[in-house]
């Protein structure tokens, strides 16, 4: 095995390890030493991968969120319209959920640690605006090719982010309490029919 390899494979240790005890203990109570225990690594090897607790807690959102920016730029890519772009990026609404799944403790750790720490809440409220932005993009998009009624792209928007922030965290806190996936979907219908 190639050294190369053998460090991707400890730097995927660490992150697990780093899920499992941030997710288990908190940002504050898990530290290196514990991150290190269970990724079977030295503190040698977590600094050479990591400069510190709190840029592995950042890989850690920025790789969640990687997956959410590829399954909406392929949902965009893919269709034709941009209501038929919407329609397919809430059809990934199942993957979506069922990759935060079990994450619940996770998620609200990062909105804990941002409200503390001025880097984690810019690294948290970035994505928002980015997604926000991207919606913004495909409403003007929508209005400029004729399929959407002239509406305030920011409003809209705003509103399409707050649902799937709220959605999701529905479906964190109760898993099982709806199917998420056709709840998003109905949702997204409805707000069609008024744009």
């Amino acid at each position: 095995m190639s050294a190369q390899r053998r460090g991707e494979e400890t730097r995927e240790r660490i992150l697990e390890a780093a899920q499992e005890c941030f997710a288990r203990h908190g940002y504050d109570a898990s530290g290196v030493a514990e991150i290190c225990r269970r990724a079977g690594v030295t503190k040698g090897g977590f600094y050479y991968h990591f400069p510190s607790k709190q840029a592995l807690f950042l890989e850690l959102l920025e790789r969640w969120l990687a997956v959410l920016d590829v399954q909406l730029q392929a949902a965009r890519d893919e269709a034709v319209t941009v209501p038929e772009a919407l329609v397919r990026m809430v059809g990934t609404a199942g993957q979506v959920f069922e990759a935060a799944s079990g994450q619940l403790t996770m998620f609200l750790e990062f909105w804990n640690r941002a409200a503390r720490d001025p880097a984690i809440w810019q690294a948290t409220i970035a994505p928002y605006r980015r997604y926000r932005a991207f919606f913004a993009r495909m409403i003007e998009a929508g209005i400029a090719e004729g399929t959407l009624r002239p509406v305030d792209p920011e409003m809209v928007a705003h509103l399409f982010v707050s649902v799937a922030v709220g959605l999701v965290l529905q479906g964190l806190l109760d898993p099982h309490g709806a199917d998420w996936g056709k709840v998003a979907q109905e949702s997204i219908s409805m707000l069609l029919e008024n744009l």
